[in-house]
Parts: structure tokens; sequence; C-alpha cells
């Protein structure tokens, strides 16, 4: 059960949030555009330039999860009123900067503040938005997956009209929503607490390794990413208050939704990254007519995501998840069988895939709420959020492996085209497999019984 809080103005409150989702996920998503003009500016190899991504995804991740943590504790007015000053100080020296270390310095600045709006956004619904969580949670996704499919038409419009510089001046525009914010927020006070530092290091050490490691290609990596996992399993066990408490994972419930929900976001993040190279490799289309193609979707994701919100208040949220994992994975071998078709049938099938993206983080979002305690949403909430940005590294660095390694010229989908979308059409296929692994797994261990675990007492530090 959550803890109410008073808002004077609930609607005034949710239209804040959406803003503020809105430019967040805008901003990561029109910088993939602009990554080959910034290479351009100044003369960089692919290694060097991908850093622009790299650095702000894994310094995001990490912080998604920090702020979640933090949330247990400190006043949401407090948290974004310092995440979003620092973003909005991030993209102004972006704007200014005179060299590539200066980008990459303004985008890990971006990423320190900008990590706090998926962590608190995803938790206002549950604290502030009791009675119509569903609902909430279903809104601010569709906005998450909409802006996903509108960032790059509008950095592409931007950089190509003007120039990438300004995507970071569009950037910070986001300050405009603070004193939305901030009005509509009530006021709260610090609760006293202990947050554990080092395991907070060990953790931040676990995902930079993992996310350099996946995101660049470097194996060994790997090798560190084991020892830190290693020595934040042993802080875990040592100490009382750990950063993440070790019984979250020791749920049944909580440990099946986490996994189906990295699952699908693994399979939609891939499709989100696929179908422009798809599109470009493929069908030789333009960046414009890319996004043009792919708008269909986004819109149909963010129509969605209220009446799915709904769906998860008066069906239930395990009904929901049921549905979207069904859709997900129709979707993906429609997918599989009509690539190579004609572009705007394929952006027809892509909406039937794309508008289960709020409903899979909809659904997920409101099962962790009903299982975790009000004292750890926050830190819960924060693995969930981490997660989505793991998923979303992973399956660009496997995808882009593939595409690298295979070319197929006939698919396993005897249904498919051949040639040159082969192998688009297989890796369709492969993600409606994962989607019914997903839906298997929580179906086996969602139910089981929950065991009851002896706490440990402090151990001395």
């Amino acid at each position: 059960m959550q803890e109410e809080q008073q808002v004077r103005n609930p609607k005034g409150l949710l239209i804040s949030l959406c803003a503020v989702m809105m430019m967040s996920v805008m901003n990561g998503t029109m910088f993939n555009i602009a990554v080959p003009d910034i290479a351009k500016t100044y003369q960089l190899m692919p290694s060097e330039v991908s850093w622009v991504m790299t650095g702000y995804i894994m310094v995001y991740a990490v912080g998604a999860l920090t702020y979640g943590k933090l949330a247990d504790y400190y006043p949401y007015r407090t948290l974004i009123t310092f995440g979003l000053s620092i973003f909005c100080a991030g993209s102004l020296f972006g704007f200014f900067a005179q060299n590539y270390g200066m980008v990459l310095l303004a985008r890990v600045i971006q990423a320190v503040g900008g990590a706090m709006i998926p962590a608190l956004v995803f938790l206002a619904p549950i604290r502030y938005f009791p009675n119509e969580r569903g609902k909430v949670l279903g809104i601010v996704s569709s906005v998450m997956a909409f802006a996903s499919g509108v960032g790059p038409i509008a950095g592409g419009f931007i950089a190509g009209f003007l120039d990438w510089r300004y995507l970071f001046l569009t950037s910070a525009m986001i300050i405009i929503t603070l004193p939305f914010l901030r009005k509509n927020l009530p006021q709260e006070e610090s609760k006293k607490g202990y947050i554990d530092y080092v395991g907070a290091a060990l953790i931040a050490g676990v995902i930079s390794t993992l996310m350099l490691g996946i995101t660049l290609g470097i194996t060994w990596l790997f090798l560190f990413t084991v020892l830190f996992f290693v020595l934040n399993l042993w802080r875990m066990k040592a100490i009382d208050e750990p950063f993440i408490p070790a019984h979250l994972f020791k749920s049944n419930q909580y440990r099946a939704t986490i996994i189906t929900s990295f699952l699908g976001v693994v399979c939609l993040f891939g499709m989100m990254f696929m179908l422009p190279i798809m599109f470009r490799d493929a069908y030789g289309l333009g960046t414009m007519m890319i996004g043009l193609v792919l708008f269909p979707g986004a819109l149909s994701a963010a129509l969605m995501g209220q009446k799915g919100g709904n769906l998860v208040d008066s069906k239930g949220n395990t009904f929901v998840l049921y549905m979207a994992l069904g859709l997900l994975g129709t979707g993906f071998v429609v997918l599989s069988t009509l690539v190579g078709a004609h572009p705007y049938i394929v952006s027809a099938a892509i909406i039937i895939a794309y508008m289960s993206f709020p409903l899979v983080q909809a659904s997920s979002a409101d099962i962790l709420a009903n299982i975790l305690h009000k004292n750890e949403t926050g830190v819960g909430m924060g693995v969930f959020n981490l997660l989505n940005f793991v998923s979303g590294a992973l399956s660009g660095a496997l995808i882009g492996k593939a595409l690298d390694v295979f070319n197929p010229n006939q698919p396993f989908n005897w249904l498919g085209f051949e040639g040159t979308t082969a192998v688009y059409s297989n890796i369709f296929l492969a993600f409606s497999l994962i989607i019914l692994l997903g839906f298997l797994q929580f179906r086996m261990n969602f139910y089981k019984k929950e065991q009851t675990y002896a706490q440990k007492k402090p151990a001395s530090l």
C-alpha cells in the first residue's frame, strides 16, 4: 500500500509531468540523428563519436537508480529542482561548446540532471494518484513512447535547418516546466534514513562496466562487471540497509515482473533501433521519410496509453500485461512476415507492436507498485528504470552485431520476403520468441508461493 499525498491541482501536475517526460525522452532520441553531424564537425571516427550516446546512457542509467533511492528520503520538489537545473546548465554548456571534449562533458552533465526525470515521473503516479494510478502510468508511458518516435523527426528537422548545436538549446527549454512542477507538487519533509554510498558505488561499477562492454564491444570489461557484482552481493549480505535490499529479488512476483518487463522492453527498443536502419539500407529512404513512416506507430502508442491505463484500473494489471505481450508477439510475427513489402504496409504493421509499448510499461509499473513497500518504492522502481536503459543498450549492441555478421537471403519465416530484408525478418521472429519466453516465465513464477526470509542483523562497518 502506498501513502497518499494531497495534490492541489492533479491535472496541472499530470500535464507538467508529461511535458518534462516528453522533452527528456526527445533529448535522447534527437541526438541519435545528430551523431553523424557531430562526427563531421570534429572529424571523429565512429568509435570516438559514439561516446556522445554511450556516456549519456551510462550516467543516465546509474542516475535513474540513484534518484529512485533518494526519492525514498527527500522531497520530490527538491530533487526535481536540482535535476532540471543541472540538466539545463549542461544543455547551455553544450550549446556554447568549443570542442568535442566540451560536448561530451555537456552530455554527462545533462545525464546527471536528466536521470531524475524518469525516476520521479514513474514514482509520482504511485504517490500522488493512488486511485487512478494505472490510468496515469498509462498516460506517462504513452508520452514516453510517442516522444521516442517524434524525437528523431524533430532532431532531423532542427539539425538539418539550423545546426546540431541547437539540439542543446532546444533541450534547455525543459527548464520552463520547473515552475509548474514546483507549484503543483505538494510540500513534503525529508525523512531520516541510511543511504549505503559504498553499495551505490559498487552498483555504479556494475552498470558502467556492463554498459561500456555492451556498447563498445570491449569484452574484457565484463570481468570487472562480474567483480563489482560479486562485491555488491557481499555488501548486500554484510549490512542491514544496503543500497538495493536483497529481499526485493527474493520476491517471486517482483523478480518475475522485472524480468518480463526487461524482455519486452529489450524487443521494443530493439525494434526502434532497427527500423530506421532497415528503411535506410533496405528501402533507401531518407531521414524525413523514415520519420514519417514511423510516425503512425508512435501516434498509436500515444493514443493507446490512456486506454491501457484505464484497463489497468478496471481489468487489472496482470490482464493488461498479458494483453500487451500478446499484441507484441503478434506484431513481431506480422512484421517478420511483411518486411520487404511496401513501406506503407510495413508502417501499418508497426502499429501493432508499437501500441503495446505503454501497455507493457504501465502494467509492469502498476504491478510493482502493488508489491513494493512504501519505504522501498523509490529503489524498487529505480531498478525497473535502470533495466529499461540497460535493455536499450543491450538490444542496440546485439542487433548491430547481428546486422554486421548475418546477411541471409532466405528468412526463417516461410511467409517472409526473400532478399535484403531477410535478416530483419529473422530478428523480428526472434523477438516474438523472446516475448513468448517472457510470457511463460511470468506465468510460471509470478504465482509461486512466497517464502519468508529472516532479516540479518546489522554488521559493523
